[in-house]
């Protein structure tokens, strides 16, 4: 959100009935749209900087805004709180036969996930890792199952809107990938795991992750066709398509397999995807300048639009493989050379991720929307906080008081979002955390802010739950916030 430094107030109230309808809007377009950059951060290597320092230079030095884990590591977690950025955490594949029992699902998301939200943006619980490629039928055989149960404890804690579940497949799930118009699933796991997950991932509006890696299937002859250079493309004969790049075709040999399914419209995630910057004597284009070609080219192509040749017009989430080379990783040279930083944080290459250190002067955003936008929630909110206090008087005492009338929100038509009356200040607080950690403006809210007052809590977090509510489109569970929302 950028900012200003004055406001100014309508001559009167009744503007802001009106001006509140677009504020979402107004937000989005002052803010603008920055592209979806993820990356994955594994922490096999003895010789990391400290997690709170790697979040501070996420935040502060990139312009990721996304990060995948490998575990529930609490003090990564905590490391991450008010950040903002969207953060997906992984249950280890041995995990998942104990996961299908409900009450152990329970006490996993009591223990390893509500500590730490909302103030850390937890947006997806992964349930282990390539599971189908492990071949271990105990795993298979509880992965839907444990799926389920997960979701089931998220409901019961009234998260299983704000988090989503889903499990990353490596391209071994399928069967037949060219042309890509022929991709589809290994026999024996389409019917009896696939087809149960993604009736699962659709029921609950989750994605389904897959890691396609053009490093591993490229040869001599098609480097070009994998790092997105000019090149003849390649023809698929029974869609009459062309394909002149490798992840094109990776991703619609998966999007082909869902639609012989029957689930075309579940998302697809790149869950991981990258390049090593060094390698084996034989491997192609382990280097540092090919690594750089392939993920700049990467994400400017995922965060197109352009789409692929049967998915066309969208972007896709991406989660680059790896934040940071691994020296304890096993297997060949390059698996431990996949980091776009080396351990002390400087760039192994540049593919335009790091923030300038001097950014350029940027013009002012047009101040009379700022201005209405911040007024308008900062008037709502504080309408909200005083109109619920009234309520609340005349619900405790009801032969006391000369009104007989609703809360706000039904006497109006309008809703709003204020703090329940028993909900206890720490939660109140973490629900202020977790929306400004999103990089909503709360200074409005601040000292010496035209919504400061009354400096409470409560008032403190009708702001901040307002406009969160308005910013997300003013859905039912927008203003939800676990517990202490009403």
């Amino acid at each position: 959100m950028k900012t200003v430094d004055f406001f100014f107030s309508f001559s009167s109230f009744k503007w802001a009935n009106m001006v509140v309808m677009v504020v979402a809007v107004f937000i989005n377009f002052v803010s603008g749209v920055e592209a979806s950059i993820g990356v994955n951060y594994g922490t096999l290597a003895n010789n990391l900087q400290p997690p709170r320092q790697v979040a501070e230079f996420l935040l502060r030095s990139t312009v990721i805004n996304r990060v995948r884990l490998f575990d529930t590591d609490p003090q990564i977690l905590r490391s991450f709180s008010g950040t903002g950025i969207a953060t997906s955490v992984t249950v280890p594949n041995d995990l998942i036969p104990n996961l299908t029992n409900l009450s152990f699902a329970q006490q996993w998301l009591s223990l390893s996930i509500q500590p730490f939200f909302p103030s850390t943006n937890i947006v997806r619980i992964l349930v282990g890792n390539e599971v189908l490629s492990t071949g271990n039928r105990l795993l298979i055989g509880n992965l839907v199952p444990a799926m389920q149960s997960l979701h089931t404890a998220l409901a019961s804690v009234s998260l299983h809107r704000r988090i989503q579940i889903s499990t990353p497949h490596s391209l071994g799930i399928l069967s037949n990938s060219s042309p890509p118009s022929s991709g589809k699933f290994r026999q024996g796991y389409d019917t009896h795991v696939l087809k149960p997950l993604l009736s699962f991932l659709k029921a609950t509006d989750s994605p389904f992750m897959v890691n396609p890696y053009p490093f591993f299937g490229c040869s001599s002859d098609t480097l070009d066709l994998a790092l997105f250079r000019p090149n003849p493309g390649l023809f698929d004969e029974d869609s009459k398509l062309l394909y002149t790049n490798m992840l094109d075709a990776q991703l619609d040999s998966v999007y082909s397999a869902l639609d012989r399914l029957g689930f075309p419209d579940v998302e697809i995630v790149i869950g991981e995807t990258g390049w090593p910057s060094a390698g084996d004597d034989g491997q192609i284009g382990a280097d540092p300048e090919t690594a750089a070609e392939y993920n700049k080219n990467l994400l400017a192509r995922v965060n197109s639009g352009v789409g692929t040749p049967l998915m066309p017009n969208r972007t896709f989430e991406t989660y680059i493989f790896a934040l940071f080379n691994e020296d304890l990783k096993s297997g060949p040279t390059c698996e431990r050379n996949f980091g776009l930083f080396r351990p002390d944080m400087t760039p192994v290459y540049d593919i335009g991720i790091l923030r300038p250190t001097a950014p350029p002067p940027q013009p002012p955003p047009p101040p009379a929307m700022i201005t209405v936008v911040f007024y308008t929630v900062c008037y709502q909110s504080q309408l909200a906080f005083y109109s619920f206090l009234i309520y609340t008087a005349r619900s405790s005492n009801p032969n006391d008081s000369p009104w007989n009338s609703p809360p706000p929100s039904e006497s109006t038509g309008k809703r709003w979002c204020v703090a329940k009356s028993e909900a206890e200040p720490a939660d109140i607080q973490r629900n202020i955390d977790y929306v400004c950690g999103l990089g909503l403006d709360c200074r409005p809210s601040k000292e010496n802010g035209p919504c400061f007052d009354p400096d409470v809590v409560q008032a403190h977090s009708a702001y901040a739950m307002n406009l969160f509510y308005h910013t997300m489109g003013k859905h039912d569970f927008d203003c939800d916030f676990t517990k202490p929302g009403l």
